[in-house]
């Protein structure tokens, strides 16, 4: 398999794996152009399809920890087709000889206890390339991480995130424009809940600082009930009338 970075010289005419056109694209592309002089990589397959991996700087990770001198990858997807054929494992080793050319102590994801979860990273895959648990929040996400140099001392996270809650009763949603999936879902939950009279407080996260004050462990989407964190998992419009008890029509 073939690999390209994607650049500031070349993102206009790339596809971007999650997202392959229309407007959720271009966002996605926008918020992506202004990470690369921090330091963002997104580095996928030459050939059409989801199999990528983007990573940052920890100290501009758009999430709550505290993790100087790491790698945080924001994502790592290989579906469809393209999974089976251990490009996961060329995408991860990419991103470990990376960080080892910057002197990183080592790479950080999320990632949850015991089993897979909707846009956050397989435990297990991680388990059997080295990775441990370095921090958990109570809401069950963990910071994993794989040391790459000596005594490298464990990313950990900020107490916003250590306990997500919120004070507003209700629903509230945080998001970003970091997923191109929030740009098509979030204004339908919007919809939704204006049609249903459902309280709901959206806001959008529009900055890293704003960002790595979130209260939860994910700020791609997160959603809370009656101060509660719920889900991390980015909603249609009817699996949220679904988790406020309306029947969908």
């Amino acid at each position: 398999m073939d690999y390209i970075r994607i650049i500031e010289d070349n993102i206009d005419g790339e596809h971007i794996c999650c997202a392959m056109s229309g407007k959720q694209s271009l966002v996605k592309k926008e918020w992506l152009r202004q990470r690369f002089a921090e330091g963002l990589v997104f580095y996928r397959s030459r050939e059409r399809g989801k199999c990528f991996i983007e990573y940052i700087p920890a100290e501009y990770a758009w999430v709550p920890i505290q993790a100087e001198g790491y790698l945080y990858i924001n994502c790592l997807w290989v579906s469809g087709s393209m999974k089976g054929h251990g490009y996961s494992n060329d995408l991860l080793a990419e991103c470990i000889r990376d960080a080892k050319a910057q002197g990183r102590k080592g790479l950080c994801t999320l990632s949850a206890q015991g089993r897979k979860r909707e846009f956050l990273s397989d435990p297990k895959y991680l388990a059997h390339k080295g990775f441990t648990t370095a921090d958990t929040s109570a809401c069950g996400i963990e910071l994993l991480y794989l040391p790459l140099v000596p005594c490298a001392e464990p990313p950990k996270f900020k107490d916003c995130a250590k306990q997500p809650i919120v004070e507003e009763s209700g629903f509230v949603l945080y998001y970003t424009d970091q997923c191109p999936f929030t740009y098509y879902w979030v204004p339908r939950v919007v919809e939704a809940a204006k049609a249903h009279h459902i309280p709901l407080k959206v806001i959008h996260v529009t900055s890293r600082e704003q960002a790595q004050n979130v209260p939860s462990p994910v700020t791609t989407y997160v959603l809370f009930r009656d101060g509660k964190f719920l889900t991390q998992g980015i909603q249609s419009d009817k699996k949220f009338l679904k988790l406020a008890g309306v029947e969908a029509q």
